[in-house]
């Protein structure tokens, strides 16, 4: 999968500002040419569900199917513009629903087999297959009448209406290989989610389930070769444990925790071994909750909830001020993001007034609020091994208890939680969003997304419904901004989520690697090289 791609589940990212800029010392920029070997060991806090990169939903499958797998098009790092991947070419019609690319001749599937037109045909015919589990993309191809093969190498898209990410998701459409299924097979449960064949610069050769995923580079690649030899994910659930391997030298890439990078990474020997690096994404963690249930369909409720999490302590404390609380959906260094929605505040007083309103006025014996006979007790998930996501659910819990409201607090592992959410079946949960580089709220927010979208919370609204589908024909920033800017409120005024922070990304990786940069879109391992004296690990 690779970077064009739409806004992507993930586990409680936190990250946050654009930034661009070089960040290492490298032999490279100082006369010495990149080599061939070595490894580097990535840490995974979680296992991805699958790696099929149609129905993968999540950060962890996105990181190592960006390795494997390819697309038409791919963004700059640099630049963030779209340029040609397995296209060479390709172009657009003036009325703008018309999208001819014309692809690489050079290009193999990892097993050997060509890649052509056909390929991305299944691949399209898959998402927009009702059965197949790809909610979250089909939303993004749902307006192209057709996709016509015009012979092996060129292809044609046809759109009913214009849509101004056209290009980026025509480009970027994950790609499987079509010669590896058969029309028996049930796409969602295909052996590829295992056992992924792409055409990427590295291909898979050891699943290890619970332990560790491993890459060795492609030497059938068609494009310009990586240096490392291997890419080894280790999956390690619980942070503390990571942070030790890390020290270790168990691992050469993973992320930290603000505590980690404020306190426990000052000494000598951690950076004469490590590069600490700080990066924004546009990232944003939150709470949802599920207005299926009966809790929590009243916003005023909504409302008293947010205003019972003190996120600005929380921000302080737990995240060492590494980070910024956000009101809405948009990327908060962004113009889509509305400036002059500010976050409802602590207020405990507040909170209880609103309760009051909707019909939350008496308590048990046990102190608890009742409405109808109800009390108000509910289950909140985390993800096991989200130190984070256990700290605000700690602090919440307490916070709810001064009012009369009982959290039970429920860690599942991630494959579990997913399901979980995705099956509705949850009262409330935390979690984060990976956003695109171009805003469509489509996939998080329009209602046709409540069932099998990634509108997990069930917010329903004709008119932020009316207001996504007008922006999503709009191809001039300055005429969709101040839809976006009217859709914040309406989120700000419904609260289905309280939004929390974007947080600054905290990243440490070993000093042996050269060519280290910082992009907008975040690392780039896959320039990185190692100088021979400072290799570590041979392949066999």
């Amino acid at each position: 999968m690779n970077r064009v791609q739409a806004a992507f589940f993930s586990g409680l990212i936190l990250a946050g500002l654009l930034l661009s800029c070089p960040l290492s010392h490298s032999r490279a920029q100082t006369g010495s040419a990149p080599v061939d070997g070595d490894w580097i060991i990535r840490h995974l806090t979680a296992e991805p569900g699958t790696l099929n990169p149609i129905t993968s939903t999540d950060a962890y499958a996105s990181t190592i199917n960006g390795y494997i797998y390819e697309s038409l098009l791919r963004r700059d790092e640099k630049t963030l513009k779209l340029e040609p991947e397995l296209a060479e070419s390709w172009e657009i019609s003036e009325d703008r629903l018309t999208f001819t690319f014309h692809l690489k001749k050079n290009v193999l599937w990892q097993d050997g087999k060509p890649f052509t037109a056909r390929d991305v045909l299944f691949s399209f015919e898959r998402i927009r297959d009702p059965r197949v589990d790809a909610a979250h993309l089909r939303n993004y191809y749902q307006d192209i009448e057709k996709l016509d093969v015009l012979d092996d190498f060129t292809i044609r898209y046809r759109y009913r209406i214009p849509y101004f990410r056209a290009l980026e998701f025509c480009g970027g459409i994950p790609i499987v290989p079509a010669h590896l299924f058969t029309e028996a097979d049930d796409f969602n449960r295909h052996p590829i989610g295992r056992n992924p064949v792409g055409t990427g610069p590295y291909r898979l050769i050891r699943w290890d389930t619970g332990k560790e995923i491993v890459l060795v580079r492609n030497e059938r690649y068609w494009g310009s070769r990586p240096h490392l030899d291997r890419v080894v994910f280790k999956v390690i659930t619980e942070t503390t444990v990571a942070f030790q391997v890390l020290k270790k030298g168990g691992l050469d890439l993973a992320s930290l925790r603000p505590i980690q990078w404020v306190r426990q990474t000052q000494g000598r020997r951690f950076e004469e071994n490590f590069q600490k690096i700080k990066y924004y994404q546009p990232t944003y963690s939150y709470i949802g909750w599920n207005m299926r249930r009966p809790l929590f369909e009243d916003r005023r409720v909504r409302q008293a909830m947010t205003m019972l999490v003190d996120r600005e302590t929380i921000l302080k404390k737990i995240l060492f001020g590494l980070g910024t609380v956000v009101s809405g959906t948009f990327y908060i260094n962004s113009p889509e993001y509305n400036q002059r929605i500010k976050p409802l505040p602590y207020d405990p007083a507040g909170a209880v007034a609103l309760l009051r309103e909707a019909g939350w006025r008496q308590t048990d014996s046990n102190g608890i609020l009742i409405r109808d006979g109800i009390p108000f007790r509910f289950e909140f998930l985390i993800p096991s091994g989200s130190k984070f996501g256990e700290q605000i659910a700690t602090i919440l819990q307490e916070n709810l208890k001064q009012v009369g409201i009982r959290m039970e607090i429920r860690k599942l592992e991630w494959a579990v939680f997913i399901q979980r959410i995705q099956a509705h079946n949850f009262d409330a949960c935390t979690m984060g969003w990976s956003l695109s580089w171009e805003s469509d709220p489509y996939q998080l927010w329009h209602s046709s997304q409540i069932e099998r979208g990634s509108n997990f919370v069930g917010f329903r609204s004709e008119e932020a419904d009316r207001i996504i589908e007008t922006a999503r024909q709009e191809f001039d920033l300055e005429k969709r901004i101040p839809l976006y800017h009217r859709f914040h409120e309406i989120l700000h005024e419904e609260q289905p989520y309280t939004f929390l922070f974007t947080a600054e990304a905290l990243v440490a990786v070993s000093r042996r690697f050269e060519n280290v940069n910082v992009y907008p879109m975040g690392l780039y391992p896959l320039e990185w090289w190692v100088p021979l004296e400072l290799q570590r690990y041979r392949t066999p």
